[in-house]
C-alpha cells in the first residue's frame, strides 16, 4: 500500500485534459492515516449527522447560516492535522515557495469541511458549490473508488433543455486516499456529480475513459485493469470536502450576540 508522496509542487498534478486548474494527488493519505480518520469520523455522536434521502453528512465547524456565514470557530484538530498543513505545504509551482492553492483566498486556508458518506449505488445530482466559498475544493476520498462526472453549465442557465446533462464533458476517478483540486474555471465554469450506478463502467484512459488515468496509483490502475475496467460499488464511500468560506461571523465575547453582538467579517 502506498505512503504518502506529495509532488515538488501542484503545477505536477495538473490533469492535462481536463478543464484549467483541476489537479490530482493520488497517494495524499496513507492507508493507516485513512483508516484513523474514518475511525475519528465514526466517532462523533450520532446527532452530528445530517440524515438525506440517499446520503448522511456531517458540517464542521458547523453548518453555514441562511445567508450561507459560517460561524467562527476552528476545526476539529483531527480534521487538521495531518491535511492542511500537508495541503498548504505544496507549493503552486517549482519557482514560487512561498504561495499555495489557498494562498489567495479570504483566510489563506480551508476553514470548512464537508463530510459525505455514500453507500453502494447512490450518488449526487449534478451541481455547483456556489459563491458561498471562495472558487477552490480540495477533495478527500476514502474507503471506496468514485468517478466523478463534470458537466458543462448550460449557456442560460435555467431556461431550455438537459442536454447538457446526458453525457458529462469529462470524467474523473479518485482512488482512496487520493486528493482533488478544483479551482478558477473548473470550479466556476462546469457542473459536477455522481452517477448513482452499481458498477462504475470505462475505467481506462483514452475517449470516453476518465481524463486522469496516467496519474492514478499503480496499485489501483491495475486493479480495474483486472476487472476489465469495471468496478462495482461494493463499499460505502466517504469524502472530505475542505473550502474557504467566504463570509465568516464572530460571536464575540461572552453572551453578545444575543443582543446583535456578534460581527460579521467578510474578507
Amino acid at each position: 500500500m502506498a505512503e504518502p508522496r506529495l509532488p515538488a509542487s501542484l503545477a505536477e498534478c495538473l490533469i492535462p485534459s481536463a478543464p484549467p486548474s483541476t489537479y490530482y494527488i493520488p497517494n495524499f493519505l496513507s492507508p493507516t492515516e485513512q483508516s484513523q480518520l474514518l475511525q475519528k469520523i465514526n466517532a462523533v455522536p450520532l446527532p452530528t449527522w445530517r440524515h438525506l434521502t440517499h446520503r448522511r453528512l456531517q458540517a464542521h465547524p458547523s453548518p453555514l447560516t441562511s445567508s450561507n456565514t459560517l460561524l467562527a470557530a476552528p476545526l476539529p484538530q483531527w480534521l487538521q492535522e495531518p491535511i492542511i498543513p500537508r495541503l498548504l505545504s505544496i507549493p503552486l509551482t517549482p519557482h514560487d515557495h512561498d504561495h499555495h492553492i489557498f494562498s489567495a483566498s479570504p483566510h489563506g486556508a480551508p476553514n470548512h469541511c464537508l463530510i459525505n458518506e455514500y453507500t453502494p449505488g447512490h450518488g449526487i445530482h449534478a451541481h455547483e458549490d456556489g459563491a458561498a466559498y471562495h472558487p477552490i475544493v480540495a477533495t478527500i476520498s476514502l474507503s471506496a473508488p468514485i468517478v466523478l462526472d463534470i458537466y458543462r453549465k448550460p449557456a442560460a442557465p435555467g431556461e431550455g433543455s438537459q442536454d447538457h446533462l446526458k453525457t458529462p464533458a469529462y470524467r474523473i476517478l479518485q482512488e482512496p486516499g487520493s486528493l482533488l483540486i478544483s479551482a478558477g474555471e473548473m470550479y466556476t465554469g462546469y457542473l459536477h456529480g455522481i452517477a448513482a450506478v452499481e458498477s462504475d463502467e470505462e475505467l481506462r484512459g483514452g475517449e470516453g475513459g476518465v481524463v486522469n488515468w496516467e496519474m492514478v496509483g499503480e496499485e489501483w490502475r491495475g486493479r480495474f485493469e483486472g476487472a476489465g475496467g469495471r468496478w462495482r460499488r461494493a463499499e460505502t464511500r466517504v469524502s472530505l470536502t475542505f473550502r474557504d468560506v467566504v463570509r465568516v461571523r464572530s460571536l464575540g465575547k461572552g453572551l453578545g450576540f444575543l443582543a446583535g453582538g456578534g460581527k460579521e467579517v467578510v474578507k
